[in-house]
C-alpha cells in the first residue's frame, strides 16, 4: 500500500513538472554536460546516467534535447521592514 502511494505521488509530480526542449547542433559532449548552439546562444545542460539518448550522440549531430527545470535549493530572505517616519516637531 505504502509503495503504491509513493509512485502514485512521484508519478504526479512528475506529470506536474513543465517540459522543454531545445534543438541545434552539438558543440561539445562531456560525460556530464552537452553544448548545443541555438541562435547564437550557446545551451549548456546538464546529464547524467539516466540521461536517454537516442542515436550517436557526437560534436557536430543536430539534436533535440528535452529537459525540466527544478529547483535544487530555495532561500527565504527576510522581509524588509518599512522604515518608520521620522516625527515631526
Amino acid at each position: 500500500m505504502c509503495g503504491a502511494a509513493i509512485f502514485a505521488a512521484t508519478s504526479l509530480s512528475a506529470a506536474d513538472r513543465k517540459s522543454y526542449q531545445v534543438t541545434g547542433p552539438v558543440l561539445e559532449i562531456t560525460p556530464t554536460t552537452i553544448i548545443v548552439q541555438k541562435g547564437n546562444d550557446k545551451w549548456e545542460l546538464a546529464r547524467d546516467s539516466k540521461t536517454k539518448i537516442t542515436g550517436d550522440l557526437k560534436v557536430g549531430s543536430k539534436v533535440t534535447i528535452y529537459y525540466t527545470m527544478v529547483a535544487v535549493e530555495v532561500e527565504v530572505k527576510p522581509a524588509k521592514q518599512p522604515k518608520a517616519e521620522k516625527d515631526t516637531k
